[in-house]
């Protein structure tokens, strides 16, 4: 039961954590969250404010001499990917997170765990809470829907932040610090369709697919994992081209920052040729499992008949679909040339989901450059428009250009080989840190990311490494004391 991580070390973290596995906290439902800090931030006499993009700033002063001390930004984010197993019965609108102890490791039974971001806030709370830590002037930037769109971030004013250094608490390997990140951009191609009759002779059919890991979209996309798009316009088009089959309705994918791990479909097929095409599906499915088998071995495909579908999408239609999927880039599209086994530009083909009218087919591009990213776009509106639509971009938000002279980074290096006696790694992250955008708005901040060790973040599978919350604890609070005066 989720309790039992109250006797973690350190205990005023794991508490603030505990606290937040029970406020269900999905992006863009954050009210209870955002109250739940407000509430804190009173309980604690600290000045609070929430701004009109539902971010929360907190303030705390200065401990007895240290009041000269550069003003720090404590930055997390509010929200959490809302990701389950297939028959996990979950709202995760109403349901606290049932968080366990796992030999070294948390995690949640079934459903995404939410230490992305949730450890980085519990630590800002320790940190705003804690009368023994000794730091100079802090600011606690909690900020909303990080995961589906960071609009918290965009929507921050200019000059509401006093800060001189932002830690933002977001990463997920200890003892790594990252100086730069990639930027994002949604990518969207929709297909119209009016819907034909199906002819009485064919026979319906839904196709899942499932058991694949998923992961994030940025972290995880270098790991060769399946997607479950893609797999799935496989075994259709297959379908298509070989037995007839119409398609009616498809759904795949959930966000677009995790990689698809599950897709649906329901289909028709010629009644006499159905068990040539199962046959076929069958043995598709096992050679795409082959090819997974290294980075993705439970692929799991079913197709079970069901009760025929009342229309399908128009034939010319679902091929112009079909071909698009198959053409639209996905996963990394290229390696950073300046930092070895860095992604530096890819996509993520996360959503393919029709709703009676039309079917939409929605990426997430990433890149570290404009150029990069350029590019990309250019290659995804190109698919579009072979297929007969076009390609609309939206919710752009830049990268985070990495400046290996930052003072604050002097100053955590030090600190690291003092406490731990080693050198921390220092890298870029081709993930979407809110930094990108919050140095865009307060250029005056010099940042740095790090956090615990979180595994499988926005998949059911994500757990957090105990030992690495403490050491990023006291890597966190030694860092404060160190600050240099301004």
């Amino acid at each position: 039961m989720s309790a039992e991580i109250l006797s973690l070390e350190p205990k005023i973290l794991w508490n603030h954590f505990y606290r937040l596995t029970q406020i269900p906290r999905p992006s863009e439902h954050e009210a209870g969250v955002r109250a739940s800090v407000v509430d804190f931030a009173k309980r604690c006499g600290l000045e609070w404010l929430v701004d009109e993009a539902g971010n929360v700033i907190v303030r705390k002063p200065a401990t007895a001499g240290m009041e000269r001390r550069r003003v720090v930004v404590l930055q997390a984010h509010l929200d959490m990917v809302p990701q389950k197993n297939a028959g996990t019965e979950h709202d995760f609108a109403t349901d606290p997170i049932d968080a366990v102890i796992d030999g070294e490791w948390v995690r949640a039974r079934g459903t995404t765990l939410g230490a992305d971001n949730g450890i980085g806030v519990a630590a800002a709370l320790g940190v705003l809470e804690s009368a023994a830590l000794r730091h100079g002037p802090l600011e606690a930037l909690f900020t909303a829907n990080e995961e589906a769109g960071m609009t918290g971030a965009l929507g921050l004013k200019p000059g509401v932040l006093d800060g001189d250094i932002l830690l933002n608490l977001d990463s997920e390997d200890e003892g790594e610090l990252f100086i730069g990140c990639a930027g994002g951009l949604d990518g969207t191609m929709r297909f119209d369709y009016s819907g034909d009759p199906v002819p009485p002779s064919y026979t319906g059919v839904e196709i899942r697919v499932s058991g694949l890991r998923g992961g994030h979209s940025g972290m995880d996309i270098n790991l060769g994992r399946g997607n479950a798009n893609t797999v799935m316009n496989r075994l259709l088009r297959m379908g298509r081209e070989r037995h007839g089959l119409l398609l009616a309705v498809i759904d795949g994918g959930s966000l677009r920052n995790a990689i698809p791990r599950e897709s649906v479909s329901l289909v028709a097929v010629p009644s006499a040729g159905k068990a040539a095409f199962l046959d076929e599906l069958q043995a598709l499915a096992a050679r795409i499992g082959g090819e997974l088998a290294g980075a993705d071995p439970e692929l799991c495909v079913e197709a079970v008949e069901v009760a025929l579908p009342v229309a399908v999408i128009e034939d010319a239609v679902a091929q112009r679909l079909f071909e698009a999927v198959a053409a639209c880039p996905n996963g990394v599209h290229l390696m950073s040339a300046e930092m070895a086994g860095l992604v530096e530009t890819s996509n993520n083909l996360a959503r393919v989901h029709s709703d009676g009218s039309s079917v939409s087919v929605e990426c997430l591009l990433r890149s570290a450059s404009e150029e990069g990213m350029g590019e990309l776009a250019d290659l995804v509106a190109g698919v579009a428009e072979r297929a007969g639509t076009t390609a609309v971009f939206e919710h752009g938000y830049p990268g985070w250009r990495p400046n290996p002279a930052s003072p604050i980074l002097k100053c955590m290096i030090e600190v690291y080989r003092a406490r731990f006696g080693k050198t921390p790694e220092i890298r870029a992250v081709h993930a979407g840190l809110e930094c990108g955008i919050i140095g865009a708005t307060c250029p005056q901040l010099d940042m740095i990311s790090f956090g615990p060790t979180i595994r499988h973040p926005h998949s059911p599978d994500e757990k957090v490494e105990i030992a690495s919350v403490l050491k990023f604890w006291e890597f966190l609070t030694a860092t404060l004391e160190a600050v240099p005066e301004r």
